[in-house]
């Protein structure tokens, strides 16, 4: 699949899954009470799930994952507290999101291989072969097990410093810099999932090529 399919496919998937909850989310909260808002939210990457099992006979990874971090988040707003576990509800959604991507090493597959699989391989039976025919290649097992260790890192790592700046930081100060954390180490996730993916991407593409005219070394 060409990149712009690629792209295109996260985005769609982003908005289901992410884009659509929190508009529905935002309209909602000022009339309800927020469990009740994201318990709404909720239901479409659920609807998405249901969709995507009937459709192709099969679990959504990523739509189920989305839909979790809604019910976390609703479970986040239940649990109240003091006003330093207020400001910490984003992070602990989060840092719970790290320790799926990392508990998923230990499965033979890790999550970013069904996330890869749906934005990259699509609904083209060939595409889907050729991406699943990859996994008995040692190299791009471990290239998934890094990206989803990386991944994992850093969405943990993003609740460890927001618990450190809560409880350092006045109220005014973690307002200001919270966001600047979150995005800045988004970015810096996404930056590298792209430079390394590229990268291991042509190594891939090498050790494919040798295994097929192994001459040819």
């Amino acid at each position: 699949m060409n990149r712009k399919k690629i792209i295109r496919n996260i985005l769609v998937s982003l908005l289901i899954n992410g884009g659509l909850p929190l508009l529905v989310y935002t309209i909602l909260e000022g009339h309800m009470t927020d469990v009740m808002a994201l318990s709404i939210a909720a239901i479409i990457p659920l609807l998405d799930t249901v969709y995507h099992i009937v459709k192709h006979k099969k679990l959504d990874v990523f739509a189920v994952f989305m839909a979790t971090g809604f019910i976390l988040s609703a479970g986040a707003v239940l649990l109240g507290g003091d006003q330093q576990l207020i400001l910490l509800r984003d992070s602990f959604v989060t840092g719970i999101m790290g320790l799926i991507f990392l508990v998923s090493l230990l499965f033979p597959k890790p999550i970013i291989y069904y996330f890869a699989f749906r934005f990259i391989a699509s609904n083209d039976e060939n595409q889907k072969q050729a991406f699943a025919d990859n996994w008995k290649f040692a190299y791009a097992r471990r290239v998934m097990r890094i990206m989803t260790a990386g991944w994992g890192a850093a969405l943990l790592g993003e609740a460890v410093i927001k618990v450190i700046m809560v409880y350092s930081l006045s109220v005014t100060a973690f307002l200001a810099l919270s966001h600047l954390v979150m995005y800045g180490i988004l970015g810096i996730a996404i930056a590298w999932t792209y430079l390394y993916r590229k990268q291991s991407g042509r190594r891939l593409a090498q050790i494919k090529r040798e295994s097929a005219f192994p001459n040819m070394k």
